[in-house]
C-alpha cells in the first residue's frame, strides 16, 4: 500500500500573463492531507484551487514555498527529475479525460507507461480496466464510449502505476449525475482500498460529499477546512457542504482558477 505523503508549505504563486498585470493566485497556503483520504479543494471562481492542484502535482512551480512529495521538495528539482518523481509516485485525472482518439481503451491505459519506456504487461492493463468495470471495453476507442466510461479509462490509466498520490481536477465536470456517482465512488475506492492520498478540485458539493474533508480557498488563501459529515456521497453531507460554503463565496478574479 502506498505511504508517500504530500505536504504543501506556505505556497505562493503569481501568474504573469503577457500584456496584463500580475495575478496573485496563491498567498501562503499550507496543507497536509492524511494518507489514504480524499480532500476536496473548493472555492469560488478565481480562488486559486486549480493553481494549488497544479503546484501540488508538480505541473507548475510555485513562486515560493515547498511541495514535499515523500519528503522530497519538488520545487527544488530540475524539470527532468520533477517529471520522473511525478511519473513514479503520482497520477492526474483531468476533466477532459485526455484520451488519444485513435487508440483503444487498453492502449490509452498503457500509453503513459510505454512513453516512459516501461514494459507493460497485457494482464496488468486488463486488471486496471477490470478494476474500473470496463474489462469488456478494452478494444473500444474513446468515440465508442460514454463520457463516464472515458473518465473511467482515464482513472484506469492512473491506477496502472499504483500512485501514492492521486490528483483529480474537476473529474466529474463533464459528466451527468449518474456517471459522476460511479466515478466518485471509484476515486474514493482508490484512496480507501489503495491507500492513495487524493486531492480533488471540484465546484460541486455533491462531489465533495464523497471526500473525507473539504479545503476551502478564497483569494488564494486557506479560508476553511472541515470534515465531511455522514457516509460518502450522502445527500445530507452534500447539503452540509453547500451550507458551509455559502459563508465563503466571493467575487471571481480574472485569470485564476
Amino acid at each position: 500500500m502506498p505511504t508517500t505523503t504530500i505536504e504543501l508549505h506556505d505556497l505562493h504563486h503569481v501568474h504573469r500573463p503577457r500584456g496584463a498585470p500580475p495575478v496573485r493566485a496563491l498567498a501562503g497556503v499550507s496543507l497536509r492531507p492524511r494518507p489514504g483520504t480524499v480532500a476536496a479543494v473548493m472555492g469560488p471562481s478565481g480562488s486559486g484551487k486549480s493553481t494549488l492542484l497544479h503546484c501540488a502535482a508538480g505541473l507548475l512551480v510555485p513562486t515560493s514555498g515547498r511541495v514535499l512529495l515523500g519528503g522530497t521538495d519538488l520545487a527544488a528539482l530540475s524539470e527532468r527529475r520533477r517529471t520522473l518523481a511525478r511519473r513514479e509516485r503520482t497520477a492526474v485525472v483531468f476533466q477532459a479525460f485526455n484520451l488519444v482518439a485513435a487508440l483503444t481503451a487498453a492502449q490509452n491505459v498503457a500509453l503513459p507507461a510505454r512513453l516512459a519506456g516501461r514494459r507493460v504487461e497485457r494482464r496488468a492493463v486488463a486488471a486496471a480496466l477490470d478494476e474500473v468495470g470496463l474489462a469488456d471495453r478494452a478494444g473500444h476507442r474513446p468515440a465508442q464510449l460514454s463520457g463516464g466510461q472515458q473518465q473511467r479509462v482515464a482513472i484506469a490509466r492512473a491506477l496502472l502505476t499504483r500512485p501514492a498520490v492521486l490528483f483529480a481536477d474537476e473529474p466529474t465536470g463533464a459528466l451527468d449525475s449518474a456517471a459522476s456517482t460511479g466515478v466518485l465512488a471509484l476515486l474514493r475506492r482508490c484512496a480507501v482500498d489503495g491507500g492513495a492520498t487524493t486531492l480533488m478540485v471540484t465546484h460541486d458539493p455533491a462531489a465533495a460529499a464523497w471526500a473525507d474533508e473539504v479545503v476551502v480557498l478564497r483569494d488564494g488563501r486557506l479560508a476553511d477546512r472541515f470534515p465531511v459529515p455522514g457516509p460518502p456521497g450522502d445527500r445530507a453531507a452534500a447539503a452540509a457542504v453547500a451550507h458551509r460554503l455559502t459563508g465563503h463565496a466571493g467575487p471571481a478574479r480574472d485569470g485564476v482558477r
